[in-house]
C-alpha cells in the first residue's frame, strides 16, 4: 500500500512539472515578439522561397501510335491483348485472306495472258517487219501490227501493277506492330468486319515507353510569360496521395486555345515513371516552378502593404538609406517599404527591394539595414471601442 501511494504521488509531481513546464512554454512562445496594443507585428526571417503556377492536365504515354488497317476485310483471329509487350513486326491480327488471295491469283493469270499476247504479237511484228522493209506491205497495214506490240506491253504493265496491289493487299491482311512498346487499347474482336474505305480505323493504342509519360496542361496567357523550357515541374495524382513526382518542361506549344473566354497555351512537361506508378489518363496537379531563390531575407506581404495613419508625431520624414538589391534576386528589383518600431514606440519607415513573392512571403534586402528576426509592422489592430452604425431594415420614411 505504501509503495502504490509513493507511486501515485511521484506521478502528480511529475505531472505538475510537465504542466508547469508547457504553461512557461507557452509564456516564452507568446513573448517571441513585442507587444503593441494597436499594431500587429512580424519578424523577418531567412530561408528559400519559390514562385509556381498551378495547372491540372493529363498523363499519356510517350510515342503513343495508333495501329490501323489499310483494308477492309473481317478479323480472322487476334494474336494480342491488353497490356502485352510487343515487338516491332509482330503480328497483331490477321484478316481474313480468302478474298486478297484469290486476287492475287485473279491478277497473276491476267499477267500471264497479257505476257503470251505480248509474245504473239512481237512474233506477228517479226515477221512482218522484213516484208515492210523490201516494200511487200504497204505501211497501212504494218502500223496495226506494230501498234499490237505496244498495247501488248502496256498490258503487261498494267497487269503487273495489279498483281503488286493484290499481293501488297494479302499482306497488309496480316496486321503488324510498326514499334516495340505496350499495347494499351484494343478496340477490336475476332469476326468483326472493318471498312478501311474512307477512314483508318484504329485497331490497337500502343505505347512506345512507359517508363516516361508525358503532361499536357493550359498555362492562361497571364503566366505564360514566366514559363520556359527545362523548368523544374512537381506534381500529384489522386491515386498516390502524399507522394509528389518531378518532371520538367520540354516545350511551349505556340498554338494558342481559347477556353472559357481565357486564351491559354499548352505546355508539355515529360516525366520519368520508373516505378510504373503512372498510367495513362490520369489526372495530374501541377506546380511549373517558375523561380526559387535560396537563404535569403523573407518578409510577410502584408507588411510590405501597411501603411501607418497619418497622425501627428508619426515618422513619415524618414526614408532610410535607398540601395540596390543583391545580385542574388531572381526578379527584377522593384522599391517598397517597410515599417519597424522606432526608439520611441512610432513606425520608422525603411526603403527595400523586393524580390521573388509568392503568396505569403517576399523576398527583400536593404543593403544591410535589414536582418532576420528583426520585427517589423505588418498590420493595425482593429479599435474595439470604434462603434459599428447602426443598420436599419426597414425603409426610410418620405423625405429623408
Amino acid at each position: 500500500m505504501k509503495k502504490l501511494m509513493k507511486n501515485i504521488w511521484t506521478w502528480i509531481i511529475g505531472a505538475g512539472f510537465f504542466s508547469l513546464a508547457l504553461f512557461c512554454g507557452q509564456i516564452l512562445a507568446t513573448r517571441t515578439l513585442p507587444e503593441s496594443d494597436d499594431l500587429i507585428l512580424a519578424k523577418i526571417t531567412r530561408g528559400s522561397l519559390e514562385k509556381t503556377i498551378s495547372c491540372t492536365g493529363t498523363l499519356a504515354a510517350v510515342g503513343t501510335v495508333d495501329v490501323g488497317a489499310q483494308v477492309s476485310g473481317t478479323i480472322k483471329e487476334i494474336r494480342t491483348d491488353y497490356n502485352q509487350k510487343v515487338g516491332k513486326g509482330q503480328i497483331l491480327a490477321l484478316l481474313d485472306p480468302t478474298l486478297f488471295e484469290a486476287s492475287v491469283t485473279e491478277a497473276d493469270g491476267n499477267l500471264k495472258k497479257a505476257e503470251t499476247e505480248l509474245a504473239l504479237a512481237r512474233a506477228k511484228d517479226t515477221r512482218n517487219k522484213p516484208l515492210y522493209a523490201k516494200g511487200h506491205i504497204s505501211e497501212e497495214e504494218y502500223l496495226p501490227i506494230r501498234s499490237a506490240v505496244k498495247t501488248a506491253e502496256a498490258a503487261v504493265t498494267a497487269t503487273e501493277a495489279a498483281l503488286k496491289r493484290a499481293r501488297a493487299n494479302l499482306n497488309y491482311a496480316t496486321i503488324r506492330s510498326p514499334i516495340n512498346g505496350t499495347v494499351i487499347e484494343r478496340s477490336v474482336e475476332a469476326g468483326q468486319t472493318i471498312a478501311a474505305s474512307l477512314n483508318t480505323p484504329t485497331l490497337f493504342v500502343i505505347a512506345e515507353d512507359l517508363s516516361r509519360m508525358q503532361i499536357k496542361t493550359n498555362v492562361d496567357e497571364s503566366d505564360i510569360g514566366r514559363v520556359h523550357e527545362n523548368i523544374p515541374v512537381r506534381f500529384t495524382v489522386q491515386t498516390h496521395q502524399g507522394k509528389t513526382f518531378t518532371g520538367r518542361v520540354t516545350q511551349i506549344r505556340l498554338q494558342p486555345k481559347t477556353i472559357s473566354n481565357v486564351v491559354n497555351y499548352t505546355v508539355v512537361v515529360d516525366a520519368e515513371n520508373g516505378e510504373g506508378l503512372l498510367l495513362p489518363g490520369m489526372t495530374a496537379t501541377v506546380d511549373l516552378v517558375v523561380g526559387k531563390a535560396e537563404n535569403v531575407l523573407l518578409v510577410a506581404n502584408s507588411a510590405l502593404r501597411f501603411t501607418p495613419e497619418q497622425h501627428e508625431g508619426s515618422d513619415q520624414a524618414h526614408t532610410g538609406k535607398k540601395t540596390e538589391l543583391s545580385s542574388g534576386s531572381h526578379n527584377s528589383p522593384a522599391s517598397s517599404s517597410l515599417y519597424i518600431l522606432g526608439n520611441d514606440g512610432k513606425p520608422s519607415r525603411i526603403m527595400v527591394h523586393t524580390g521573388l513573392s509568392n503568396d505569403l512571403m517576399t523576398e527583400v534586402d536593404a543593403a544591410g539595414e535589414l536582418r532576420e528576426d528583426m520585427v517589423v509592422i505588418a498590420g493595425q489592430k482593429a479599435d474595439k471601442n470604434q462603434k459599428k452604425p447602426k443598420v436599419s431594415i426597414l425603409p426610410s420614411p418620405p423625405g429623408h
